[in-house]
């Protein structure tokens, strides 16, 4: 069965709701009875129905979902440590799951770095610059006229 590419209501329904629960649009668009990643994105780009404004909000609202998997990933402590079998089968410890760990840390540092670029007013650091003249003085500003500035660079020269 061919997938569909005439916009419908209730397939952008179902696209937007799995994107405002937090999946990525690729992985939506694997469902066999869906149209194509290309195709949603051309009616976000010919705003079929005002499809486009829903996209950006139901888009918006998965970033939320994803900064909260931030947290379960970084509390759930599941599988972190393994437990060592001597040769005879019984337990003599439990040692730590280094890998399970990594893993868990480059899931949490692609999904901030994610959010920082997606949304860098609520997920980004914040930045600030300051400016100042010598000696963390406040900077000084000179009025003068077009030829006068003209003059002053020549002589700096």
């Amino acid at each position: 069965m061919p997938r569909p590419t005439i916009y419908s209501g209730e397939t952008a329904r179902e696209i937007l709701t799995r994107l405002a629960s937090g999946e990525s649009l690729r992985a939506i668009c694997k469902s066999e009875h869906l149209p194509a990643e290309s195709t949603v994105r051309l009616w976000v780009a010919e705003n079929r129905d005002g499809f486009s404004a829903h996209y950006a909000r139901a888009r918006d609202i998965g970033l939320d979902c994803l900064a909260d998997e931030l947290l379960e990933i970084a509390d759930d402590g599941t599988n972190d440590w393994m437990e060592r079998i001597d040769g005879d089968g019984a337990g003599v410890g439990w040692v730590l799951n280094g890998e399970h760990v990594q893993r868990s840390r480059v899931r949490i540092d692609t999904r901030k770095w994610l959010l920082s670029k997606m949304a860098p007013k609520r997920y980004g650091d914040k930045q600030s610059f300051e400016l100042s003249g010598p000696e963390g003085k406040p900077i000084e500003t000179v009025a003068m006229s077009a030829e006068e500035a003209y003059k002053r660079l020549l002589d700096a020269s």
